[in-house]
């Protein structure tokens, strides 16, 4: 059943942490799972949920950490000392214990580091700091399991045993060399039933998909994706075994394109949230839409410039706003499809078949569309000539913003600039101004004007 949060256990919780009752709190908490326990403490104030985390065992708080809002657990790290952080970074897998780390002030950072406990733990978060948040260092975890080459079976279950301890899951067992470059991948069935004494080297599997440190972190999930991979191990410039990433930072990365890509498509030109101040949101949002003002005011000369056409012919004028509408549908559709398959990796570059495709695709929507404007004019108005101007018009006009629709992002991603800008205010408001002078460029030949 997925949990909900109530008015009632707010009000219990708000209640407890009152009379300072932390026995009954605690038993409260501990039942719940710390991502439940995370929704809680998006509602509550930060001193309240500063002193739950004070009381629950450091085992739950390092994974509730995970799972908070970034402005959330900005303050709560705030409010915790360099010493009660350190305590929580012991509990978590390096690769989240890194970017917590991330997020602090660099004074603080240091602070940190020189209170965590394990050593070891601490060289690794630290060795992960190196990396670039975007690229594959920047995602991996240092947890794995590996084994040399060199070894037999039973010198290996004995590693492995060691090795598992520090690891939450083991997905896969991957081979090294002595110079722990990377060579394969251990099956755990054959393990299971060959003989002890048989060396890796003679059983182990030589292919095994895997990234590079500085592999771009969506080519790392589009590559996770395409082969159903929990986890994909990740090596240096040396091919030296430095980390994995599993599936559950992968997650994280779909979803934070996937917010990114609708807010740019939505014409919003930062990473912003609803939580976000009034001047971030401001600051997002403003940049198009005073492009697309400037768009607009251009549209606008278009139509004065053609006033005479429309006060001879008034219905031009009526369908201005149909057309700019259809015209901006069908580019953000045609844009949408060609930004999704650059995403999935179903379309790499500019394809003939594709193109055609959508210019098919657009002329029949067009002529659909047309047929219906012609009939409607021709009962509304009796001006047959004029409902066809207007019908042809808007054809041509389709047919540009679906061209405009599929060739931008395809440029857009060809310049290294994210496609994703092609799906939103960009094509409507450049629709807007080439369709409309189309519209009545077409419009007045038919009529001779």
């Amino acid at each position: 059943m997925q949990f909900k949060i109530s008015k009632e256990l707010l009000v219990q919780i708000e209640q407890l942490i009152h009379d300072k009752n932390d026995k009954e709190l605690e038993v409260l908490l501990n039942d719940m799972h710390h991502a439940d326990i995370a929704e809680i403490f998006d509602e509550l104030e930060i001193a309240e949920a500063i002193y739950i985390f004070k009381i629950l065992d450091s085992e739950i708080t390092a994974e509730i950490l995970t799972e908070l809002e970034d402005d959330v657990r900005e303050k709560i790290l705030h409010g915790l000392s360099a010493k009660e952080i350190a305590e929580e970074l012991d509990e978590l897998d390096t690769d989240d214990a890194a970017d917590i780390i991330a997020e602090l002030s660099q004074s603080k950072k240091e602070e940190v580091i020189s209170e965590l406990e394990d050593l070891e733990h601490a060289k690794d978060i630290v060795d992960l700091l190196r990396y670039d948040e975007d690229e594959a260092g920047g995602l991996m975890g240092k947890e794995l399991v590996k084994v040399n080459e060199n070894w037999n079976v039973l010198t290996c279950v004995k590693e492995m045993r060691s090795q598992a301890e520090h690891v939450t899951r083991v997905h896969s067992i991957y081979v090294v060399d002595d110079e722990n470059r990377l060579k394969g991948r251990l099956s755990l069935k054959d393990l299971l039933t060959t003989s002890t004494k048989t060396m890796i080297s003679d059983v182990y599997i030589k292919k095994v998909d895997y990234v590079k440190v500085n592999t771009p972190n969506v080519e790392v999930a589009r590559i996770m994706q395409k082969y159903d991979l929990e986890a994909i191990p990740v090596i240096d410039e040396m091919g030296r075994l430095v980390g994995r990433v599993t599936i559950d930072d992968i997650v994280d990365v779909i979803k934070d394109e996937a917010d990114k890509d609708y807010q740019m498509a939505a014409g919003i030109t930062q990473d912003v949230e609803a939580g976000d101040s009034v001047f971030e949101l401001t600051k997002a949002r403003l940049p198009w839409l005073l492009i697309g003002m400037v768009i607009e005011i251009v549209a606008s000369f278009v139509l004065k410039s053609n006033q005479a056409a429309f006060t001879k012919y008034s219905t031009l004028i009526i369908f201005v706003p149909l057309l700019s509408a259809t015209a901006g549908n069908i580019g953000v559709q045609a844009s949408a499809i060609v930004v999704q398959g650059l995403a999935n990796g179903s379309l790499k570059e500019f394809s003939n078949n594709y193109f055609k495709k959508e210019l098919i695709v657009a002329m029949i929507s067009g002529t659909i569309i047309s047929l219906f404007i012609l009939i409607f004019h021709s009962i509304m108005y009796q001006q047959y000539q004029v409902g066809l101007a207007i019908s042809i018009s808007i054809i041509v006009v389709i047919l540009f913003a679906a061209m405009l629709g599929t060739v931008v992002p395809l440029f857009l991603h060809k310049n290294k600039i994210d496609p994703a800008i092609a799906t939103g205010p960009f094509i409507t408001t450049t629709n807007d101004v080439f369709g409309i002078l189309l519209y009545f460029a077409i419009a007045r030949l038919i009529l001779g004007m």
